[in-house]
C-alpha cells in the first residue's frame, strides 16, 4: 500500500485500555510489582527510544545497522525474489531499509507494531521512498496471534520475519520461544526469520548503555508512569521514583526498575498501591544470549538455524533461521 493514500488499510489491533488497566492492575498488585514492557511505547516513549538509539552509550543499534549493512546481500540471497518481510516491532523503520534496499523485487512489506502514531508516520516515509512496494501496517501485540493482511498483488514467494534490535531480549527464554513458534505458525513452512540478538558482554557496557549520561533511558522508563497517570487516571508522582539498571548475573538479563525514593500510597481509580522505600517496579529485562545459547532457542521453538552473524567486537549478533518444510 502506498500510504500517500488514506490510511484506510491499517490493521488496528492494538491493546485498548480496559487490557492496559487490567495489566497495571495485576502488574502492581503482584510481589514483586511488575509491568509489562510492551506499555512503554506510546507515541512519547517510542519517541524517547528513538533517542536512545542515537546515544553513544547505547551500542546495540549502531552495532546492529553495522552487521546489516555488512550482511544485507546475504539476507537477501537467502529471501531470493519475491519475498513478502513481516517486520515484528517495526519502530522509526531504520533498519528495515538496509533489507528492502537489498532485496530483489521485494512483494509486500508488512510492519507491525503497538505504537499506532509511530507506525503510521515510519509507514507513510518507507512509502515515499519505496512507491512500487506494498505496504500494509499492522498495529498490535505480535506476542500474541494475529492474521497476516492479504498481499493486493502476486502471492511472494517467501515470507522473511525481521525481528531486530535484541527485542527478543525483552521476552524470558520460554516467552522468547513462545513467541518464536507463534511467528513459525504465522509465517509458515519453508518462511525464514531474521533476529538480532545481543551478546553477553563487559558489565560496564551494559549498566552505560541502560542509563546514559543525559538521562533519556531514565525518562523514557519514567514515561511509563506518566502513561498511566494521563490514560487511566494514577497519582503516581513521578519525582517519587528514580530509575535504576540492574545487571542478574543468574539469568544473563539487564533489568529496568522504578524504585520507590520513599514509603507512598498511589491511587488508581478505587484502588490503593502502597510502596516502602527502595521497593521497585520491574518494568524491562534485556536478556543477552550467546550464539550457542540462542540457537538452541530458535530450535526449541521449532526453526531450523542457518547461519549467525557477529560484529567483529563480538557485542551484537544476527540470527538466520528457517521453518522446515
Amino acid at each position: 500500500m502506498n500510504l500517500a493514500r488514506p490510511l484506510h488499510e491499517l490493521t488496528d489491533l492494538s491493546p485498548g485500555l480496559v487490557e492496559f488497566h487490567q495489566a497495571v492492575v495485576a502488574g502492581l498488585s503482584a510481589s514483586p510489582k511488575t509491568l509489562p514492557c510492551k506499555f512503554l511505547y506510546d507515541a512519547e516513549g517510542s519517541r524517547l527510544f528513538d533517542r536512545i538509539c542515537e546515544l553513544p552509550e547505547y551500542y546495540p543499534t549502531r552495532t546492529e545497522l553495522a552487521l546489516l549493512r555488512a550482511r544485507a546481500g546475504e539476507i537477501a540471497a537467502l529471501a531470493g525474489p519475491g519475498a513478502a518481510l513481516v517486520e515484528f516491532g517495526s519502530g522509526a523503520g531504520v533498519k528495515i531499509r538496509l533489507l528492502l534496499a537489498a532485496l530483489r523485487d521485494p512483494a509486500l512489506y508488512v510492519p507491525v507494531d503497538i505504537s499506532r502514531e509511530h507506525l503510521t508516520t515510519a509507514a507513510r516515509g518507507l512509502a515515499q521512498d519505496f512507491p512500487e512496494l506494498p505496504i500494509l501496517p499492522v498495529c498490535a501485540d505480535y506476542t500474541a496471534p494475529f492474521e497476516l493482511p492479504v498481499s493486493p498483488g502476486t502471492a511472494p514467494r517467501r515470507r522473511v520475519g525481521f525481528f531486530p534490535g535484541s527485542t527478543i531480549g525483552n521476552f524470558t527464554p520460554e516467552e522468547a520461544t513462545a513467541f518464536l513458534r507463534v511467528t513459525a505458525r504465522l509465517l509458515g513452512p519453508g518462511s525464514l526469520m531474521i533476529v538480532g540478538a545481543d551478546l553477553p558482554k563487559d558489565l560496564a557496557v551494559l549498566l552505560a548503555a541502560y542509563d546514559d549520561a543525559a538521562g533519556v533511558t531514565a525518562s523514557f522508563n519514567l514515561n511509563l508512569l506518566r502513561r498511566i497517570n494521563r490514560e487511566l487516571g494514577g497519582g503516581f508522582d513521578l519525582s517519587a521514583f528514580r530509575h535504576e539498571a540492574r545487571w542478574n548475573a543468574a539469568e544473563s538479563r539487564m533489568e529496568m526498575h522504578l524504585v520507590s525514593r520513599r514509603a507512598q500510597a498511589v491511587p488508581l481509580g478505587e484502588a490503593v498501591f502502597r510502596f516502602a522505600p527502595g521497593e521497585s517496579i520491574h518494568t524491562e529485562n534485556s536478556y543477552k544470549y550467546g550464539i550457542e545459547a540462542f540457537v538452541h532457542l530458535g530450535e526449541s521453538a521449532g526453526y531450523r538455524a542457518l547461519t549467525a552473524w557477529t560484529d567483529p567486537a563480538g557485542l551484537f549478533s544476527i540470527h538466520a533461521l528457517e521453518v522446515p518444510g
